[in-house]
């Protein structure tokens, strides 16, 4: 894009400013060199004028329309833009007898379908004999995770180039190139100018419709006024799609990696980007048993604490909770010695069926069960020497197993001595230490 307009063009200040400032080449799209460099592949594509089916997958306000704008313009395509949230099959098929004919003649048809992940999924396999021969190139855009939006087919005959955010650089580029079309600066302090920035949290787009509304401002308009003036663009955050799951797992591996600074923030995050706090306090809960169990029995506790607070109330005092247990959590000792056990022995049950328990752990309320001998033998272990009678549990026709093996974090030192000292005794070894003098 020129830093001016061409003196060939007439600039209608009507017009939004990012129309005003569309891209005139590939080349003048900001923050998209990894996929649009001459050695990048959407760049190769075009130099060799050879374009493939793709699917241009990235964030609002990032150039996916004007991409494929260009796209069709440097490699002589025609260009047939859909909406996907307005367009149904009856205007596919128009489109698709256009580009027979054009192809007829000898030209090609670039089809761009905006926000394609909204297409069912018999829409999209309508596309497939279209690609498949030739008879359209199409450039899908779509802000959602193509694996879990489109299906296999249509997918396997496009490649998915991810497209970024714009960054600060990209953006402090995009503020320069308004205020050298509208022909004077912004009337923004240096920290207003960076407010401007975040504001438009990576948003092309956005960041130009801010320009528009502070460009006629009296200088000086600081951070203050600037807050009052426009507003911030909400988080990048869907509640229900793919953001959703990300910054749980952030969250939730942040955790695990005892990082409370990082857990914090993307709590701040979630929050912030209007998540439900009770889906937050769910999963802190799950935590505390899945990634630290009995490293610190405690902890599930302090979650249920949380998730009792916020619940009494709401937020945003609540959240406060939440951020204590988030911190407690990452600052805990982890352990999935309970979460591993436990499958363990869920997948031994299933493998072993409906084996009867030991009968001499069965109770015996009736004669009958007496005879058969329920109860014969049992050892009650508070009575014992040791307290402890070492007797099998398990089931007739099933070896002993060990299912859960705790660690050496927190108070499952403690627990891997009493574990080891009852194997002992099991053993018949009484000669060791008991439990109660190991150090924990």
């Amino acid at each position: 894009m020129s830093e001016t307009p061409s003196l060939f063009d007439i600039d209608d200040d009507s017009r939004p400013l990012a129309d005003r400032l569309r891209p005139r080449t590939l080349h003048d799209v900001l923050g998209q060199d990894h996929v649009l460099g001459a050695d990048a592949p959407i760049g190769r594509m075009v130099n060799a004028q050879r374009l493939m089916s793709m699917v241009l997958w990235g964030p609002p306000g990032c150039g996916k329309t004007t991409i494929a704008r260009l796209l069709a313009e440097q490699t002589s395509l025609a260009f047939e833009p859909l909406s996907a949230t307005f367009a149904g099959v009856a205007d596919l098929r128009k489109v698709f007898q256009s580009a027979r004919r054009r192809r007829e003649i000898g030209q090609g048809t670039l089809l761009f379908i905006d926000e394609i992940h909204r297409f069912n999924r018999a829409q999209q396999d309508s596309f497939l004999p279209y690609v498949e021969d030739g008879t359209v190139i199409l450039v899908g855009a779509t802000t959602e995770n193509p694996s879990f939006e489109l299906n296999g087919a249509l997918l396997s005959r496009t490649q998915v180039f991810v497209l970024k955010r714009l960054d600060d650089v990209a953006l402090s580029t995009l503020i320069t190139r308004a205020e050298a079309l509208i022909g004077h600066p912004l009337p923004l302090t240096d920290e207003a100018r960076q407010a401007l920035i975040a504001m438009a949290d990576g948003d092309g787009r956005y960041l130009l419709n801010m320009i528009e509304q502070v460009q006629a401002l009296p200088a000086p308009v600081d951070p203050a006024a600037l807050a009052a003036a426009v507003q911030r663009r909400a988080p990048l955050y869907d509640k229900a799609q793919e953001g959703h799951y990300n910054l749980i797992s952030a969250l939730h591996k942040s955790m695990r990696a005892s990082d409370p600074d990082a857990a914090l923030y993307w709590l701040a995050r979630m929050l912030d980007g209007g998540e439900d706090p009770l889906f937050i306090a769910r999963r802190i809960t799950r935590f505390a048993t899945e990634d630290i169990g009995m490293a610190d029995p405690n902890a599930v506790q302090q979650a249920l604490a949380a998730w009792d607070v916020y619940d009494r109330l709401g937020s945003p005092e609540g959240e406060l909770a939440l951020a204590q247990a988030v911190i407690y959590l990452a600052t805990a000792p982890k352990s999935i010695g309970v979460y591993r056990g436990f499958n363990k022995a869920r997948a031994a049950a299933k493998r072993s069926g409906s084996l009867m328990p030991p009968a001499h752990i069965l109770n015996a309320p009736t004669r009958l069960m007496k005879d058969l001998g329920y109860g014969d033998g049992y050892q009650y272990d508070p009575d014992t020497e040791n307290g402890f009678s070492g007797a099998n549990f398990f089931p007739e026709g099933l070896a002993r197993q060990t299912f859960y093996e705790p660690t050496d974090a927190g108070y499952e030192r403690a627990i891997s001595a009493r574990l080891h000292h009852w194997a002992q005794l099991r053993d018949g070894d009484t000669s060791g230490r008991t439990p109660d003098s190991e150090s924990d």
